[in-house]
């Protein structure tokens, strides 16, 4: 299982500012916080710049999560290449991933997560399909390494990960104790290795 990135667009100098300026600032203030006049201002464009580059605030929320989620994929690829092979090691790098990027990129929390609180139903738009889409995918990958690694029922497997994942996400941005992703790997794979089986057993005739 192989991780797969996304195809970033290809971006003017000024488009590039106002994404890199709008993606901190809705990061640390919030969407509904930070006004286009903010993030142009942050980047150096007038409005007119900005609204020609990417149409409608809308839209440069949508950027701002595809660009934190395409950068976590090319983190989390890193890391997993660490431990190529197929088994619960592999399995358990998702979260040694998610520590060492939470530390580094994500104090406050999942930004999908974050922009899903934040917007009602009818100011969703293109947001949560975007923020469902990340978190599907996120599902499959751990539904994939699980079957890789020959644990038994998969997808039930996946999904006790995926909740130990965004539970700890969520406790990150709370602030409720130190280390959330630490003790969930913890947890990981305490549910793991009762249930994997050995692949080179099995693969005997």
């Amino acid at each position: 299982m192989t991780v797969t990135l996304m195809e970033q667009p290809s971006l003017t100098p000024a488009a590039r500012r106002i994404l890199d300026a709008a993606s901190d600032l809705f990061y640390e203030r919030g969407i509904h916080a930070v006004g286009v006049d903010t993030i142009a201002a942050a980047a150096g464009v007038t409005k007119k710049t900005l609204y020609d580059r990417f149409g409608s605030k809308e839209a440069l929320v949508v950027s701002y999560l595809q660009h934190r989620d395409a950068r976590w994929r090319e983190h989390l690829a890193a890391c997993l290449a660490c431990t190529p092979e197929p088994g619960i090691e592999r399995v358990l790098g998702v979260f040694d991933a998610a520590i060492s990027w939470s530390t580094a990129n994500s104090p406050k929390g999942c930004s999908a997560i974050n922009a899903r609180a934040e917007l009602d139903d009818s100011q969703g738009g293109a947001v949560f399909p975007e923020v469902s889409g990340e978190k599907v995918w996120q599902l499959g990958l751990f539904t994939e390494l699980c079957r890789d690694a020959r644990v038994p029922d998969p997808d039930r497997m996946a999904q006790k990960l995926m909740l130990l994942y965004e539970g700890a996400i969520v406790t990150i941005g709370m602030g409720t104790f130190g280390s959330p992703f630490e003790l969930a790997r913890d947890v990981a794979r305490a549910l793991l290795e009762p249930r994997q089986v050995d692949v080179t057993a099995a693969q005997q005739p």
